[in-house]
């Protein structure tokens, strides 16, 4: 039997669910809440209408309310916090990594924040205030401070020793961090070759001193490809000073990943990865307004551009006919060029090296499809209107468009990243608009001239 995808996992369990709770039976609902992890329980939260996921919330195992708060998105996260009592906050977020702890405190009501901070000792206080201290987006701010460090000239007998008597181990442990006195970063030791070899051994023999470092000012998505090209499970991160400061996992490292692509995927309409799907209807409706209105100025632009060729529209129908087709396809050929720009210069793909080469095959690429794809649609427009003017006036305006486009899906994002505008948001909005009056202007210009 294939296995079950996570998207179909969450479907049943959500399906079970909402049929336990329309029943009334509690008992149901707790036994498959008790079998689902903190990730999973927090997809179904926000699966859920306000109502029933308040009552499930309520009947989450307390020990995994923190990490569950960890894993929704943060407008859920504001309604079950709002929805929560300060002793329960205060319990439910008491135990979170230090790192997981930073990622919610802006959220968390100020009583509960400082009931947690009085219940730290001082070491974890400034740990915290470490990881803070950085932009939430860079490596400073995915990092997590709770590392465990050895010296190099202690042996393989004494560091064993020293973790019995340590007990309880940080998750995703793979890497022993070998520092000086100072904190420097000297390297790391498996801890596969801390098992295998003989006691007697010192760290300073078996260390590795080539492993990857992760500059604290690096932004996530570096540090994300950084864990791709290397194969990474854990990297310690450094400052300047090359003195270690903490560690990010690859547990880490797929949560960016995940609110990439989705950033990616709702950033392409105007919309936030962090709304809630159970928003009110007013407050869905005003945040995609503000989309819609901008999309509409740009309608507006492309209508005006139409109507400065009234007399040609009035004098030859038919253009008005076959006039969506020019800025139809070069919008879909604009917005392949678009994705792939744009993509390239989140994976660091594109420098002043080689972004000559890359415009030139977007643009012959451009020309490629325009020529090709010009004869059809000239050939189809003469065997229906039976005059090879308009066939050879919509192939030249496709041509036309279509190199514009290839061109305008390279240079709006490049444009775009300069103004600190991200090119995922915005860039599709700027090339319908370029599309639509190059492919307007392009069409009913050429009808203009050669059928007036």
């Amino acid at each position: 039997m294939a296995e079950q995808s996570h998207e179909d996992k969450i479907a049943r369990h959500l399906d079970h669910l909402s049929a336990a709770l329309d029943s009334g039976t509690q008992f149901q609902v707790r036994h498959l809440l008790k079998n689902l992890s903190a990730s999973e329980i927090g997809d179904l939260l926000e699966s859920l209408p306000p109502a029933k996921r308040f009552a499930v919330w309520e009947m989450t195992d307390p020990e995994l309310e923190g990490d569950v708060l960890v894993e929704v998105n943060d407008e859920v996260r504001t309604t079950l916090i709002r929805g929560t009592s300060t002793e329960d906050l205060v319990a439910a977020v008491d135990d979170l990594d230090l790192d997981d702890l930073a990622d919610i405190l802006d959220d968390l009501p100020d009583a509960v924040i400082s009931e947690v901070l009085r219940s730290m000792d001082r070491q974890d206080r400034e740990r915290l205030a470490q990881v803070l201290a950085y932009d939430e987006d860079s490596a400073g701010g995915l990092m997590d401070p709770d590392v465990v460090t050895i010296r190099p000239d202690v042996t393989l007998d004494v560091v064993l020793r020293y973790l019995r008597v340590r007990g309880e181990l940080p998750e995703v442990f793979d890497l022993l961090f070998v520092i000086d006195r100072n904190d420097r970063y000297l390297g790391s030791l498996k801890l596969s070759d801390l098992l295998t070899h003989g006691l007697s051994n010192t760290v300073g023999e078996l260390m590795d001193t080539s492993a990857r470092t992760i500059p604290v000012t690096m932004h996530e998505s570096q540090v994300a490809m950084e864990f791709e090209h290397h194969d990474l499970v854990s990297a310690p991160v450094i400052d300047n000073g090359n003195r270690l400061l903490g560690r990010i996992t690859v547990d880490d490292v797929v949560d960016v990943i995940r609110d990439e692509a989705e950033h990616a995927l709702m950033g392409a309409v105007g919309l936030d990865e962090e709304d809630d799907m159970f928003a009110p209807v007013v407050k869905s409706a005003t945040r995609r307004a503000l989309w819609l209105g901008v999309n509409l100025c740009t309608a507006f632009l492309a209508a005006a551009v139409v109507e400065t060729f009234q007399t040609t529209l009035d004098a030859i129908v038919l253009l008005a006919v076959l006039m969506p087709i020019v800025p139809s396809m070069g919008g879909v050929a604009g917005t392949q060029s678009l994705v792939i720009i744009t993509r390239a210069m989140a994976l660091g793909q594109i420098n002043r090296a080689n972004a000559a080469g890359i415009l030139r095959k977007e643009v012959l690429v451009g020309v490629l499809n325009g020529f090709g794809w010009a004869i059809v649609v000239s050939l189809f427009a003469y065997l229906w209107f039976g005059d090879w003017r308009i066939g050879g006036i919509i192939g030249a305006a496709m041509i036309i468009n279509l190199v514009v486009a290839a061109s305008a899906g390279f240079f709006i994002p490049v444009a775009l990243k300069r103004m600190n505008v991200d090119p995922a948001l915005a860039g599709g909005v700027v090339l319908t608009t370029v599309t639509d009056v190059i492919g307007y202007s392009a069409f009913l210009g050429l009808g203009a001239i050669f059928l007036l």
